[in-house]
């Protein structure tokens, strides 16, 4: 980010020698509107309103100031702005100008270009250069079009306010004769007045918060688009995706009560688009009144031809019953309107300039299922459909938006009160910048601002002057409050300080000096000695993806290189900082919401860092065989880490005085991350080993699987975790609080471990046998009774309340009273079915059951099937027809089944006998 952009040289070169703009006098110039991936300002008022910007279209270049009267008042500006517009290299001094602006031309007398007078744009006349009011522009759009693509230069000069004044029906935006060849590179004339002042020039493209505006007032188009239509169905099978209505021209149409849009439009140029978040819904007749009124508002009037990608049949069949002229077909630029899909980026600058220069898109498609299969992207940066979308305004997300029937806006009330993610950014800002207050309404949007504000950074698009805007503004409206402090002991829980939580980190990813960013966020960090040039060992054979520790932490903000082999680039791998990796959604938060950060190995050398810091690991990609190679870490610092048979007692007694707050202990199948206040006392880690290699061993018995796990548990700590104390998955979150159970052998090997070893459990679970949702938090706890028994020899009524004996059958009892009804066989009740099989049969029929299964395939998907097809399973590994018994319980066995275990002994005297 070192490098200036073109725009940033652009600017440079457009404002050279200039100190200041007088503007102030009796013109008073219009607000100029700016979009898309190319318009800049060069002069902005404290207002933040814009009044002299440039921009690019095709190759050629555009410069637009808001009153024609600068065209004289400045003329240092314009002889810049015709030097910088005949582009670079080009020493072609002919510039056209308009009679209209006659005295340009005596302006430029003494100056190296060559003015020519002339009645209106000329192609043949080989201009560099086309100087022209905005008022007399008319006749020649389709030719300075043709003129700006293939090179040319153009400024234009005028204001809009005076017009609208006379046309008050009209839409400026649109109908203003002016903007119908600036509207194509991203510049509008308003109808809005600028205000007038002595303007500094700033080395700088000018940047303010005030400048964060909605360009447009929406009524208009929200009346035509929802004509007829109170509701908006999207109910159904179909899932959409949710579109983050971002630019200044664009604006949502259909959301969810929380502002969420599956349905929003956007001017683009001279051209319009909508997006929808389902392709499906372009073909659903219950939708048909909206449709009517978006294609008719797309094609303008022009009765043109509608392109349908042919993939869209349930679309073509609908429109054509709608009496436009509809094709099959691909893109083509003599379309009035285009109807496609986010699938593909495919003609995306094509499709772009046919909607600048006035076509229509009517575009649909879902990111959710592609953010599934695209782990570690992001949609905004990287689907394939925002590259078309990004620069309208528009971008589709990764996140869902729940079916269906939504209420269709008020377009009186919905300008004012929809979410959009500018009008409500600006509003925070003036919060942070000046105090204002913001209504209830606004509050509850905040929470919704800092997902969108990340997802929006994730563009990272710093070529782009509307995001280094937002950038800007993000970055100012942190530098002003600060990063709330946030721990178990001080949480937060204000919506102000909730987003703050959530944007700190995306903008100091992604700001052009971080490292001046950093105090403002993290206030208290502590200088920690390091090591410098560490080398990891790489010695991997992994069937999943997995972390490799490091025994390294950085602190946050640290940045190191590292150094990786060749073999390992671009081949799936990925530094991993920070070890809590669970992302938080309370109301009350004890942390940021996400705190680790991920940076896929790309090049040989890489610098990597985290806001929040944390501890390092190499993560591998599945099915990966890597020998005799290392990773180098430039500066770390150490962290307390054993590792079972490298650790000798000697290097642990000075290990676990290592600074880092974070810890790790390393066994045989498994690995603790803990607070390193946790260990900082523990002398003995080989006792904690012996412990837990005896327990994971024990979990594997039960399982039927190997000593050796084919990837070790791992159990991590954290101030707050997603949902509950603890929960599965790789790695087992755990709250903090609980950690010194885990390195505390002579009291947690005695009692206290049931909810470690539940969470295992749920890792064994395996879906042939399990029966969603009633089975989810029952089987789960076969593993913690087997342990507990036959590891721990604490007996099963004494390991869990649940499992005294009067509870169980108190449990019993109750369920059979009620009609064994299998909505009640959940938890506690379902593994009593368990328990009454084990007591019968011994932990052997277990690990014969679950040994079968592993040669299983083509296992019945829905629970009555594999119901059935456990209770013949069993009922083969005790050799006893088990069907009484699992019907007492109230399980759907088919006669089917029943017949085929008939040969077997029947199970007669089963607990459940009595009942019957």
């Amino acid at each position: 980010m070192g490098t200036l952009s073109h725009h940033e040289k652009a600017y440079i070169s457009l404002t050279s020698g200039l100190k200041e703009l007088d503007l102030r006098g009796p013109a008073i110039p219009s607000d100029l509107v700016l979009i898309g991936d190319h318009a800049f300002p060069l002069a902005m008022n404290a207002e933040g309103q814009v009044l002299m910007a440039a921009s690019l279209f095709g190759r050629g270049r555009m410069v637009v100031l808001g009153h024609e009267s600068y065209l004289t008042a400045f003329p240092a500006l314009v002889e810049n702005a015709l030097t910088w517009l005949r582009g670079d290299g080009s020493e072609n001094p002919l510039v056209g100008i308009h009679q209209s602006c006659k005295p340009v031309a005596d302006n430029l007398c003494r100056s190296v270009f060559q003015a020519q007078l002339v009645g209106g744009f000329l192609q043949d006349l080989g201009l560099g250069v086309y100087v022209v009011d905005a008022y007399s522009m008319a006749p020649d759009v389709k030719s300075l079009v043709e003129f700006l693509k293939a090179g040319g230069g153009l400024l234009i000069a005028g204001q809009a306010w005076s017009w609208a004044g006379q046309h008050p029906k009209q839409d400026v935006l649109k109908a203003f004769p002016g903007n119908q060849v600036p509207s194509v590179a991203g510049i509008y004339f308003s109808e809005h007045c600028g205000e007038v002042d002595l303007l500094p020039v700033y080395p700088q493209i000018p940047t303010s918060w005030l400048a964060v505006v909605i360009g447009k007032d929406f009524k208009d188009d929200l009346e035509s688009l929802l004509q007829g239509v109170s509701e908006l169905d999207i109910s159904g099978g179909a899932i959409a995706s949710e579109v983050l209505v971002h630019g200044p021209l664009a604006f949502p149409i259909g959301t969810t009560p929380d502002g969420r849009a599956f349905l929003a439009g956007a001017y683009y140029g001279r051209g319009r688009v909508i997006v929808t978040t389902h392709e499906g819904f372009m073909g659903r007749q219950n939708l048909a009144p909206f449709w009517k009124n978006a294609l008719r508002w797309l094609d303008e009037g022009r009765n043109g031809v509608f392109g349908i990608l042919p993939k869209l049949d349930h679309a073509m069949t609908l429109f054509s019953q709608m009496g436009v002229t509809c094709q099959k077909s691909g893109f083509s630029k003599d379309l009035s309107v285009y109807v496609c899909t986010t699938y593909s980026n495919k003609q995306a600058e094509e499709i772009q300039q046919f909607v600048a220069e006035g076509g229509g898109l009517l575009i649909g498609g879902h990111a959710w299922y592609w953010a599934q299969k695209h782990p570690g992207q992001s949609p905004m940066k990287d689907y394939e459909g925002n590259h078309i979308l990004n620069k309208m305004g528009l971008s589709v997300l990764g996140s869902t938006v729940k079916s269906g029937c939504y209420k269709a806006p008020d377009p009186a009330k919905a300008c004012k009160d929809n979410y959009h993610f500018r009008r409500m950014l600006r509003r925070f800002a003036s919060h942070v910048t000046q105090g204002e207050e913001l209504t209830a309404h606004e509050l509850v949007g905040l929470k919704k601002l800092g997902g969108d504000c990340a997802s929006y950074l994730n563009m990272k698009a710093h070529h782009c002057p509307s995001y280094t805007q937002v950038l800007s503004t993000l970055t100012e409206i942190v530098m002003r409050s600060g990063m709330p402090k946030v721990c178990g002991s001080c949480p937060v829980s204000s919506p102000k300080d909730h987003l703050l939580l959530s944007i700190g980190a995306e903008v100091y990813k992604v700001c052009p000096d971080p490292d001046a960013l950093l105090p403002y966020l993290i206030k208290d960090n502590p200088a920690m000695c390091v090591f410098y040039n560490y080398r990891i060992p790489i010695n991997v054979d992994t069937a999943g993806s997995e972390w490799i520790s490091t025994g390294l932490y950085l602190s946050p903000g640290m940045k190191t290189y590292m150094a990786f082999p060749a073999q390992i680039v671009n081949k799936g791998w990925h530094v991993q900082i920070g070890c809590q990796t669970d992302h938080l959604r309370h109301e009350t938060l004890k942390r940021a919401p996400c705190v680790h950060e991920r940076f896929p190995v790309t090049s040989e050398m890489m610098q990597v860092w985290n806001l929040w810091g944390g501890l390092l690991y190499m993560v591998t990609p599945p099915k990966t065989q890597v020998g005799g190679s290392e990773v180098m870490v430039q500066v770390a610092v150490p962290s307390p880490y054993y590792k079972s048979g490298v650790t000798t007692p000697a290097d642990w007694a000075l290990m676990r005085q290592s600074p880092a707050p974070w810890a790790e202990l390393e066994f045989e199948n498994i690995i603790f991350t803990v607070p390193s206040d946790a260990i900082r006392h523990l002398e003995r880690p080989d006792e904690v080993a012996a412990l837990w290699n005896r327990i994971m061993r024990g979990i594997a018995d039960l399982a039927a699987v190997s000593h050796k796990y084919p990837r070790k548990e791992r159990f991590v700590a954290d101030v707050q975790i997603s949902h509950g104390w603890m929960h599965a998955g790789y790695p087992i979150m755990m709250c903090s609080s609980v950690a010194p159970e885990l390195v505390n052998p002579e009291a947690s090997g005695r009692k206290n471990l049931w909810g470690f070893i539940h969470e295992l459990g749920h890792n064994q679970q395996r879906g042939c046998w399990e029966f969603k949702p009633n089975t989810t938090e029952c089987t789960c706890n076969l593993w913690s009774v087997y342990v507990n028994e036959e590891v721990l020899g604490i007996k099963r009524a004494e390991a869990h309340p649940a499992l005294k004996p009067e509870s169980r059958l108190s449990r019993q009892e109750e369920y059979v009273k009620s009609g064994r009804n299998l909505a009640s066989w959940t938890m506690w009740v379902a593994l009593e079915t368990y328990l009454q099989l084990q007591e019968a049969f011994s932990w052997a029929a277990f690990k014969k059951v679950f040994a079968a299964y592993h040669d299983m395939s083509d296992v019945p998907g829905d629970n009555k099937g594999k119901m059935n097809l456990y209770t013949k399973t069993f009922s083969m590994a005790v050799e006893h027809n088990l069907c009484a018994f699992f019907k007492a319980w109230g399980w759907p066995i088919e006669a089917a089944t029943e017949k085929e275990l008939s040969k077997l002994p029947p199970w007669t005297n089963h607990p459940m006998a009595r009942y019957q």
